[in-house]
């Protein structure tokens, strides 16, 4: 959730445990072995120290708990050998997008994920399920005006859903995780679950697909990457974080379409496309970035401006 503070991670880790003891520990595990791979290969210690080479492996192992069946023996290997790996990639797609000077974000969790998903089908001794979950994209259908009763769960599972699970509880722990961290952060996260929740209806998606979370779980990452973390925290920074949360929120039915033929698992991949792509913009913005306009280039034979 973009916080280098340790009493956040163990109140995740709380959360997760409240919903299966399984997932905390898939999700502590593949933590502590996507950060010893990358001790192992020498990585800076000040990207192990503040937990940015643990972070995608965590979530990895998670994904693989929860749509590979955290209790077989299958899925801790592959979780094991999926988080190891998952050090190498990262270290690709820092070296890749440093030349942008752009975060890699969960762009490599996004890609393993994705990868192992689309493959589970083709080996019997990975995939859990009898049949296969391809599907082709399909027109929602449907009631689109959600219950009062539903807004408030939906609210918090736009914070659960970030880790794949429905129970509100859950996202109301996790919420808490941040307030302890910053209460900017807290607010932050708040205003993009709104923002998702607000985008999904407006937009007339089913009132069934906006009370699991699913559709608003990438606008409360962006919300808080945009205005706080990679953007100092200004209001000009919070509209636009804003637009970003409402934009992730457009994109992920398009993500989930797109991978329909492998489940429909969308992971953070409206989240990745959406922060990119804002953060590359927000340099051609200096009220966003706190910077000075270039002065144009004067024409041969023209006095140079005064500063």
């Amino acid at each position: 959730m973009l916080l280098a503070d340790a009493r956040t991670g163990a109140v995740f880790c709380l959360a997760l445990c409240a919903a299966d003891w399984r997932y905390g520990a898939y999700a502590l595990g593949g933590a502590a072995v996507g950060t010893g791979t990358a001790r192992l290969l020498h990585v800076a210690p000040d990207r192990v120290e503040s937990g940015l080479e643990g972070f995608n492996s965590c979530l990895l192992a998670l994904c693989f708990a929860v749509f590979l069946d955290a209790g077989r023996l299958s899925t801790v290997l592959l979780a094991a050998v999926g988080c190891a790996v998952s050090a190498v990639v990262t270290a690709a797609v820092v070296r890749l997008l440093r030349v942008w000077h752009l975060p890699p974000l969960t762009l490599p969790y996004c890609l393993l994920a994705s990868a192992v998903t689309v493959a589970a089908p083709a080996f019997r001794r990975i995939w859990p399920h009898d049949g296969s979950l391809a599907a082709l994209p399909r027109a929602a259908s449907g009631p689109t005006a959600p219950h009062l009763g539903d807004l408030g769960p939906a609210f918090f599972r736009n914070v659960s859903q970030v880790f794949f699970l429905d129970e509100w509880y859950v996202g109301a722990l996790l919420l808490a995780g941040l307030f302890l961290a910053s209460r900017r952060a807290g607010l932050t996260a708040c205003a993009g679950s709104a923002a998702g929740t607000l985008t999904a209806w407006a937009l007339g998606a089913p009132a069934a697909r906006i009370a699991d979370g699913t559709l608003g779980c990438n606008a409360v990452l962006v919300a808080l990457a945009l205005c706080g973390v990679f953007l100092a925290a200004t209001p000009a920074t919070l509209l636009y974080a804003l637009l970003g949360a409402a934009t992730a929120t457009a994109v992920t039915p398009a993500a989930a379409h797109l991978f329909a033929p492998s489940g429909g698992h969308a992971f953070t991949w409206p989240f990745v496309l959406t922060t990119l792509g804002f953060l590359a913009a927000a340099r051609s913005f200096p009220r966003l970035t706190s910077r000075t306009p270039a002065a144009p280039a004067s024409r041969p034979g023209t006095p140079a401006p005064t500063s």
